[in-house]
């Protein structure tokens, strides 16, 4: 009999366009699932039945309690080296392999610039005015050039978006907690003493930080006050880095400009979020990673990984 694959959250139904799956058609029976399930119990019934199961990055969460639930689970894939919604220690203690892909830093410098210059020069508001027969000109564009980047994190994704603030003439700081000196000089960035000290010098502040013990809750309410009231915070990196209640009363009482968001503590994001209706926010839903580049490679290394899981030998293995 063939094992069953199951690939869940196929949001745009590309996931059997991005690859080759016949490759494997002789021994394993493909299942899509497009519609992202929101409970657990919903998850386990779709894919109880399933021997591997492909996941894309962090949408659909792979806790303890699931792989308890999920008896003939053998092999696990994830879009991704790195996924923390998977309980690898109850994967290994399960007896289920855990397999990732490569995946490209440059796609989420690319929406993260999005972001800042969709805030910059209010190209939303714009665009809905025009589209809507409304006023012709409404925003006054706030200046890259002679503005200060704040970069939380300088690892590739920092130093490519400290690069590029470079070619807009944007003076760039950076800070994180193993930030060194001799890091900040090599990439022609200056090194900020603090946390706060970015955070008070910064027109732009941009999170490019992994999601730690250390880092969740970096920002909150004194974090946020701060900033200044003409200044705008992106995060394309988690949701849980920043404190989600101060920073929507921090928008709502126009303690700082505006925000870029791309990440969310619950995806897809509630109808009712408030997140969705603040007029100075920019949010995308959580679009950094979503590339054609990305994908293929994605779906292409699943299936090597289901490939060499079948010939006893699996690579690119996370547990």
């Amino acid at each position: 009999m063939k094992l069953k694959c199951a690939i869940l959250d196929d949001y745009q139904n590309v996931a059997m366009k991005m690859a080759d799956w016949s490759v494997v058609a002789d021994k394993v029976e493909v299942t899509v699932f497009h519609q992202h399930m929101d409970k657990e119990d919903d998850v386990v019934r779709a894919i109880q039945d399933f021997d591997i199961v492909v996941i894309m990055r962090e949408r659909t969460p792979f806790r303890a309690t699931i792989f308890e639930r999920l008896d003939k689970l053998k092999l696990l894939i994830t879009s991704g080296m790195r996924n923390a919604s998977i309980d690898l220690a109850a994967a290994s203690a399960k007896g289920v392999v855990v397999c990732g892909t490569a995946s490209y830093s440059e796609p989420p410098t690319e929406l993260a610039w999005s972001l800042i210059l969709g805030l910059a020069r209010g190209l939303v508001q714009e665009n809905h005015s025009i589209r809507n027969n409304g006023p012709w000109q409404q925003t006054i564009g706030k200046d890259l050039y002679g503005s200060t980047l704040g970069l939380l994190g300088l690892g590739k994704i920092g130093g490519r978006m400290a690069r590029i603030a470079q070619a807009f003439g944007m003076k760039v700081i950076a800070w994180s907690q193993n930030l060194t000196l001799e890091q900040a000089e090599a990439a022609g960035v200056q090194l900020a003493s603090s946390k706060e000290e970015l955070l008070m010098s910064s027109d732009f502040v941009s999170i490019h930080l992994v999601l730690s013990e250390r880092t969740r809750g970096l920002i909150g309410p004194a974090e946020l006050q701060l900033m200044r009231p003409t200044s705008y915070l992106i995060n394309t990196s988690r949701a849980q880095i920043v404190d989600q209640a101060a920073l929507v009363e921090a928008l709502q009482k126009g303690k700082i400009a505006g925000a870029g968001i791309d990440v969310f503590e619950t995806e897809p994001l509630p109808e009712n979020d408030i997140l969705r209706k603040l007029p100075n926010v920019l949010a995308t839903p959580h679009l950094g990673y979503v590339t054609l580049r990305n994908y293929q490679t994605y779906y292409r290394e699943a299936v090597e990984d289901i490939v060499t899981f079948l010939k006893g030998s699996p690579i690119r293995k996370l547990s």
